[in-house]
């Protein structure tokens, strides 16, 4: 039978004001004992539903990133001066991390916002101010149009995108945590990153498809805006689906807690959550190590899936159309098994898959880029598939590791400030430093260093990190999958009979 208020001593107020010092002396012996209500039952459709829309929203930010990523070469030659195709090149790539310039002042803003609003109202927002970004870039005149002008309102559309993104991927790995069973955690979480390769597979192959059915100078005109257009009715679709959601059940938790401290205490609900100053005051030592898992994971995931394309034709001299193909494969592939990939991390735990992630870069990369360098569709395709299987143990795990590791009343505001800090020194200037580099040195073989490098670090923040599966969320209620499940909690720490 559940556990209520009246069976545990230190629930009755008049027993504590008749014996302070036995129930001073009873608490430090013990830990309060967990009722029922202090369990959260999931209801199995409203997580699914939970995670269509978290996942439709970060596969649609991935797509529009994806655009840009794939379009690099032909967005260089519409919206900069002609003359140097590198040049050309590098202006592109950094217009390209001008968004991730301005991710933190996003995660600034819409993190706390979501700690104190409620993540789904921050999601729904971010998701119209990523659409209108897209749609918006996919309408300016070309630089022999309208001349500088062009550039400037590329950047100013690329930092939109950028300020919505910065509330996007905290809020949404934040949403699907907090709706997902302690034990499958990491399944549900894996979703989250089948919609980043969903929409860099939906990229890959609307770009593939009009430049194969355009060709590169009508794609230069005109073709290059469609991909930009359609943003516009895949954001109305995924604001929709996060409408009709609720907010998750951590979050309603916390909300009634505060509320119930608020009318005992006279206090102020934003000095609690949602609190900016008090992220980096009390969290930095783990802000620190959330940088470090992010950016070693960035570097190597946008160096395979938006810069290997262009790596290919610009450094190998392959067509755009056949690196986008042989890196569409391997993306397919990866989408095939990132789910297995989220179980096996709630079944041996988040550190172990991790560690393989970041131990498969710092080992293979070398010889992955050798192979790629060889040349032949099944050299770069056993390269690329080298890289990708390193990654997938990233992406598969990353989404349910990464808000385990803050408390829920600041896991959204700190997990978009820790995630968009470092998206914007590493992520988002990958293929700009990797440009570089091969440029600087001559080495085409730049990439798997820098991936090395950064996995090296991955290696360290991964061995400092807690375990974290199979827990409640650090702030939460254990949440579970049945009524049966939570009455087994309960009954597992009722005290044994004595005879």
């Amino acid at each position: 039978m559940p556990a209520t208020d009246r069976d545990d001593p230190a629930a009755d107020p008049e027993a504590q004001r008749r014996h302070p010092y036995l129930f001073r002396a009873v608490t430090r012996r013990r830990k309060p004992r967990l009722r029922r209500t202090d369990i959260t039952v999931t209801d199995e459709a409203a997580v699914k539903r939970a995670v269509k829309a978290a996942s439709l929203g970060n596969a649609m930010e991935w797509f529009d990133f994806g655009i840009y990523a794939y379009l690099a070469v032909t967005l260089g030659h519409v919206f900069f001066p002609s003359g140097n195709d590198t040049v050309q090149l590098l202006s592109s790539f950094a217009t390209f991390a001008v968004a991730f310039l301005v991710r933190p002042l996003g995660g600034m803003v819409f993190g706390p916002m979501g700690d104190r609003l409620g993540r789904k109202k921050v999601l729904a927002l971010t998701m119209i101010l990523m659409a209108v970004g897209t749609f918006a870039i996919g309408l300016i005149p070309s630089y022999a149009s309208i001349g500088f002008w062009a550039p400037a309102l590329l950047v100013l559309f690329r930092m939109l995108q950028g300020f919505s993104t910065g509330g996007e991927y905290g809020g949404a790995s934040t949403f699907i945590a907090e709706y997902a069973p302690d034990r499958r955690r990491g399944y549900f979480g894996s979703f989250l990153e089948f919609g980043t390769l969903a929409g860099y597979v939906a990229a890959a192959g609307l770009v593939t498809a009009l430049t194969t059915w355009l060709g590169s100078d009508t794609m230069e005109a005109w073709g290059w805006r469609v991909p930009f257009l359609v943003a516009g009715p895949l954001g109305l679709v995924g604001l929709y689906l996060r409408l009709r959601l609720d907010e998750t059940p951590a979050f309603q938790k916390l909300e009634s807690e505060s509320a119930r401290a608020s009318e005992a205490a006279d206090t102020v609900e934003t000095t609690t959550k949602g609190d900016l100053a008090r992220i980096f005051r009390e969290q930095w030592p783990t802000l620190i190590l959330c940088i470090a898992l992010v950016g070693a994971y960035n570097i190597t995931d946008y160096m395979l899936l938006s810069y290997m394309p262009t790596y290919l034709s610009d450094e190998l001299g392959y067509s755009e159309t056949h690196g986008l193909l042989i890196l569409l494969a391997v993306m397919v592939l990866l989408m095939l098994i990132i789910t297995q990939v989220g179980r096996l991390s709630d079944h041996f735990g988040r550190k172990p898959v991790l560690m393989a992630g970041m131990l498969g870069f710092l080992l293979l990369s070398l010889p992955a880029f050798l192979l790629i360098g060889r040349g032949g569709v099944p050299a770069i395709t056993a390269g690329m598939l080298m890289l990708g299987l390193s990654l997938v143990c990233m992406l598969g795990t990353m989404s349910a590791a990464l808000p385990a590791l803050f408390p829920t009343d600041v896991r959204y505001g700190s997990l978009s400030v820790g995630y968009n800090l470092s998206a914007s020194l590493f992520g988002g200037t990958t293929p700009l430093v990797i440009t570089a580099l091969i440029g600087a040195t001559g080495s085409s073989l730049m990439p798997a260093y820098y991936a090395m490098g950064a996995a090296l670090v991955g290696v360290i923040a991964v061995a400092c990190m807690k375990e974290t599966a199979r827990q409640p969320l650090e702030g939460s209620p254990p949440s579970v999958e049945t009524p049966e499940e939570a009455a087994e909690m309960v009954m597992s720490q009722a005290p044994e009979p004595r005879f």
